[in-house]
């Protein structure tokens, strides 16, 4: 990567914070859960993100608090599981684990001299829950809500919040994110992307494609170092 990014702007929620471990979590504590925790957390994410989709195309914006939890009600009646576990799952979502590099890795970035920032669809109240239950507060220069625009990603104006906030021109940036459709939002509007393919996915057939792809995030302070 030529003329290293001075910022590296990441993604939350499947990037840095682990989406599936609420269900995980609480599949620990409850037995009838075991069996289906991990198709309830994909039909969870599944339906969280198609809500956001439909809001932004509607022009019907409702935060990511209540797009999660109308995601995760459709998931439970879809799974036969009782509204009971709606209030538990949700406040397990505050405190997702981030992925086991994410210290490492945001250690070595500020050792390098990349300012970290968040940009996300999740609402004021659950980022700083998620950034403090995982002990980063201190990394980020700016943890960035969707909510300042009022629309969710992959909308153009919530990558120019994110210039806009933090004095920058887009080429400045690296943007990060575990999203085929997040990257592709973020490269057309002009960021430098680095999509995490944890999942090892086929990249999306979408005009703008990752500048580079990383199995995980800890390759990403190579990436970013100067030769």
């Amino acid at each position: 990567m030529n003329a290293l990014p001075t910022h590296c702007i990441f993604d939350a929620y499947g990037t840095l914070f682990d989406v599936s471990a609420a269900a995980r979590r609480l599949a620990a504590q409850d037995a009838a859960l075991q069996p289906v925790w991990q198709p309830l957390a994909e039909d969870w994410r599944r339906k969280q993100l198609e809500y956001s989709w439909l809001r932004a195309i509607m022009g019907d914006h409702a935060d990511f608090a209540r797009v999660t939890a109308e995601a995760l009600d459709w998931a439970l009646e879809r799974h036969g599981l009782p509204p009971a576990l709606h209030p538990p799952l949700m406040a397990l979502y505050d405190r997702l684990d981030c992925f086991a590099e994410v210290p490492a890795m945001l250690a070595a970035l500020a050792a390098q001299g990349v300012a970290c920032a968040i940009l996300s669809n999740g609402s004021p109240a659950m980022l700083s829950a998620a950034v403090a239950s995982a002990g980063l507060a201190d990394r980020f220069a700016a943890v960035l809500s969707v909510e300042e625009v009022g629309v969710f990603k992959p909308d153009p104006r919530v990558y120019a919040l994110a210039c806009d906030r933090l004095g920058i021109a887009p080429g400045a940036a690296a943007f990060v994110s575990s999203n085929g459709w997040d990257i592709a939002g973020a490269a057309r509007f002009g960021f430098r992307t680095v999509w995490v393919n944890r999942s090892a996915l086929p990249v999306d057939r979408l005009p703008h494609r990752p500048a580079h792809v990383l199995p995980d995030l800890s390759p990403l302070p190579d990436l970013l170092r100067p030769e």
